[in-house]
């Protein structure tokens, strides 16, 4: 059980409920947190039209230590590389997730080992597991009968959507071997057909409804 103060439980609570707003995570480590610079502007443009959303046409940026995650009911982590949260990151990240926060980390390839490494500060008495793809998350708004789409080819591994829950709750979406952003880019940046963006972008419409409603 979280012991809140005051101030902070209604600074929690009136950001993760009320907000629809999303914000970039700008982690530690020397990982390009930024990359994918396009990616959320579409995503939101696209939530914004079709699961009627009021989002900000761009996503803020946050750093896992600051209270200012509270404000956002869904936070974004991407990258390629190096991910390192100190102990003050990992306290604050799991406040935010445990009181209704929304982490989703699309890893934009070679995350993969650094995250699972610094999720255990975070959680240390709780594995990543694979999502059924029974999940709601793979059919919120649209159906994904086969779970997460892949998007782009990378080692050529099937595409896993792994979580960490918490009463009966994702908190913790982890996207490994499909590489969503890509999909929500520009379509001249990696000349992706539109059927493939069409299915980056309406997984993460998934994602966002799933992260704002539960």
């Amino acid at each position: 059980m979280i012991k809140l103060t005051g101030f902070l439980f209604l600074f929690i609570f009136w950001g993760t409920l009320f907000s629809q707003d999303i914000a970039v995570l700008q982690y530690n480590g020397g990982g390009d947190w930024y990359s994918n610079p396009t990616a959320l502007p579409n995503l939101i443009a696209f939530c914004n039209k079709n699961i009627n959303t009021t989002m900000q046409a761009k996503p803020k940026t946050v750093k896992p230590e600051s209270i200012d995650i509270f404000q956002y009911p869904y936070l974004h982590m991407t990258g390629h590389g190096n991910v390192f949260f100190t102990d003050k990151d990992a306290e604050n990240l799991r406040n935010y997730l445990l009181s209704g926060g929304f982490l989703h980390i699309d890893d934009n390839y070679g995350m993969e080992p650094y995250v699972r490494k610094e999720l255990v500060k975070v959680f240390p008495d709780i594995e990543l597991k694979e999502l059924p793809i029974s999940h709601p998350i793979f059919s919120t708004k649209y159906k994904f009968p086969k779970g997460l789409p892949k998007i782009h080819e990378h080692d050529g591994e099937r595409p896993q959507a792994l979580g960490i829950t918490h009463e009966g709750r994702l908190v913790l979406l982890f996207t490994f071997e499909s590489d969503l952003g890509d999909g929500w880019e520009n379509p001249e940046i990696h000349n992706d057909p539109e059927e493939v963006r069409q299915k980056a972008l309406k997984m993460g419409a998934n994602i966002i409804k799933y992260a704002f409603e539960n």
